[in-house]
């Protein structure tokens, strides 16, 4: 029926109204928060490009955590900076590394909080790229043993959930067979399944300590303009034993993130990076835009595109809101 028969605006004239006909509805308990964990005693340190996040020592991270859980959160996922690196990341699969020890101390003082670890080798390696280096190739197949044995390290220290981001062809399958094999066949796997080479990893960067040397990582992660490419990767990944498929980042793709969604049956998450957040920040100091506004737009339009989960450095103040 055309207008004056039908009028939408009938539904949207007062916020009860809209409450009540709300098509996306989000929640604190979509929310993941990321996390960095670094060597040392007593360190908070702010990352400049990223206000009001830290980079934390193992002995503050239980501390900040408890806040996460005391605001309904259900779930962090911990990035590790080490104090020495190498050609081969060998602090990344250290059974007494930060990341693990961070796992412990978080399991001990907050045992309910779901603690995902981030596998991948580039904050550890010298050469920063997220596999093995022969001259300027990045190996693949030689990488997947080491993914592996990160991922079991982390699942011995006490990890609910590992989380591949290296790109690297076959490493989900790889996990999957280490950790049934060493029996940890409940520990699920979310896969970065279609993590793109983006320009909006800048301040993650900074705040890892994980810029390339050399080269960048065009060869193993996605091109930007391939969409057809992402499915293929989710579907080899839900094949290889993946429980929850990411894509990442999420702003500049809402629309892999429908697709992936609509083609498959599984849980599906994305991830709000970085440089999404840090020009909601800069634009909100700037006092160009209503940060905590468009902070909401764009957790609901990543949740609306077809997300089940959020990763995002905005958790706690989403909690906040989502909670009051």
């Amino acid at each position: 029926m055309p207008f004056p028969i039908n009028r939408l605006r009938r539904l949207r004239k007062n916020e009860n109204f809209r409450r009540m006909v709300r098509e996306t509805r989000l929640s604190v308990d979509n929310l993941i928060y990321p996390l960095f964990v670094t060597f040392g005693q007593g360190k908070k340190n702010e990352i400049s490009s990223m206000p009001g996040n830290y980079r934390f020592s193992v002995d503050l991270i239980p501390k900040e955590v408890n806040e996460v859980q005391n605001l309904g959160i259900p779930a962090v996922i911990l990035f590790g900076i080490p104090e020495h690196k190498d050609e081969v990341g060998s602090e990344a699969y250290n059974k007494c590394g930060v990341v693990q020890e961070a796992v412990r101390a978080i399991k001990a003082s907050t045992p309910e909080m779901i603690v995902i670890t981030d596998v991948c080798i580039d904050e550890y390696t010298s050469h920063g790229h997220c596999g093995l280096v022969k001259g300027d190739e990045i190996l693949n197949d030689p990488t997947l043993e080491l993914l592996s044995k990160m991922a079991l390290t982390h699942t011995e220290a006490g990890a609910d959930m590992v989380a591949p981001s290296d790109m690297m062809d076959g490493r989900v399958g790889a996990i999957r067979k280490t950790l049934d094999d060493n029996r940890f066949p409940n520990i699920p796997i979310m896969a970065y399944s279609a993590k793109y080479a983006s320009a909006f990893y800048g301040p993650f960067r900074e705040a890892a300590d994980s810029t390339p040397k050399f080269g960048d990582r065009k060869s193993y992660q996605m091109d930007p303009p391939n969409s057809g490419e992402a499915i293929r990767e989710a579907s080899l990944d839900i094949e290889e034993g993946a429980d929850i498929i990411m894509v990442k980042p999420a702003l500049p793709y809402l629309d892999i993130i429908y697709k992936v969604k609509n083609a498959f049956n599984i849980p599906v998450a994305a991830y709000n990076v970085s440089g999404e957040f840090s020009l909601i920040k800069a634009a909100g100091l700037k006092g160009w835009v209503d940060e905590e506004k468009v902070m909401m737009e764009t957790l609901v339009s990543i949740k609306r595109a077809g997300a089940d989960m959020i990763l995002t450095y905005f958790a706690k103040d989403a909690a906040r809101i989502l909670s009051a």
